[in-house]
């Protein structure tokens, strides 16, 4: 597989996770660390990190609206338990 293929099916992979935790508002970012080491807050991060390495620049709250689909503090408004 070359590298852009690759590259394309990593992406439309992390897009399938965060569509999917999106869906899945019931499921807490305390569950998700406590299972897995990570959840949407670290997403968000990791997406601006990337974004950073490449001189781009997103705030932590634009990052945060990608991952969670609305802004940050109405998601935590809406769903955090």
């Amino acid at each position: 597989m070359d590298n852009k293929t690759n590259q394309e099916l990593q992406s439309a992979t992390f897009e399938r996770l965060i569509n999917h935790l999106r869906d899945r508002k019931d499921v807490q970012n305390i569950d998700l660390m406590n299972l897995s080491g990570f959840c949407r807050n670290c997403l968000s991060k990791w997406y601006k990190e990337e974004a950073d390495k490449k001189g781009v620049k997103i705030s932590d709250l634009e990052a945060r609206e990608h991952v969670y689909g609305m802004p940050y503090s109405e998601w935590k408004e809406k769903y955090q338990k």
